[in-house]
């Protein structure tokens, strides 16, 4: 039986969305496990302005079953001021039903974000996003330094979850050790999404 990892983020210049099918690679490459990839519709100043039900491009939008029926969850998003994007935000503020139900307790999590530049709050972003998969209950996975691209990574890459610095124009292409880590985070989620899901 094959189980989902749901991949969710949001994105607006395109480089959480790269992050995102990168760990939802890894996702694949464990047996028994694929990603269902999701994401957030963006928020409107004006609350009176309705979103389209389907995204003009990227994934669809995500729902209450896509997590009620994921054994695990990937939570992506650039960052802001130090923290995650409003829209992620508001998305995760609107999960009191969940939370009340504890449909996401136990769970395995982890998250990824990117930013224009090398000190630009990932590690905040990282943290912030976090907490609210605490509330839930969530088993959090980060990123060890077991992992060699960790300790070799130039540009983004953190024990608490894969990033990249997409540079101040945003033209920079994710790195290669990047690119292993975010896949490494899909991997380590997946198995432990498996193990979870095997113990009585």
């Amino acid at each position: 039986m094959t189980r989902d990892i749901l991949v969710l983020y949001y994105s607006r210049s395109g480089h959480t969305a790269q992050l995102a099918r990168l760990v939802a690679r890894g996702v694949g490459e464990v047996p028994g496990m694929q990603a269902r990839i999701r994401q957030v519709p963006p928020v409107a100043p004006v609350t009176q302005v309705a979103q389209s039900p389907e995204p003009d491009d990227g994934a669809p939008y995500v729902t209450r079953e896509d997590l009620l029926a994921c054994v695990g969850l990937a939570l992506g998003s650039p960052t802001r001021f130090g923290n995650m994007a409003a829209p992620l935000k508001y998305f995760l503020d609107s999960t009191g039903s969940e939370w009340a139900s504890g449909v996401m307790v136990g769970k395995p999590a982890a998250v990824f974000t990117s930013t224009s530049t090398m000190h630009g709050g990932q590690e905040s972003t990282l943290l912030s996003m976090a907490l609210p998969l605490l509330h839930h209950g969530m088993v959090l996975v980060g990123l060890p330094f077991t992992e060699p691209a960790l300790h070799a990574t130039g540009t983004g890459g953190t024990p608490y979850g894969a990033s990249h610095v997409a540079g101040a124009d945003g033209a920079a292409p994710i790195s290669k050790h990047e690119r292993e880590l975010a896949r490494a985070l899909g991997r380590r989620l997946a198995e432990t999404a498996r193990k979870l899901a095997a113990t009585p």
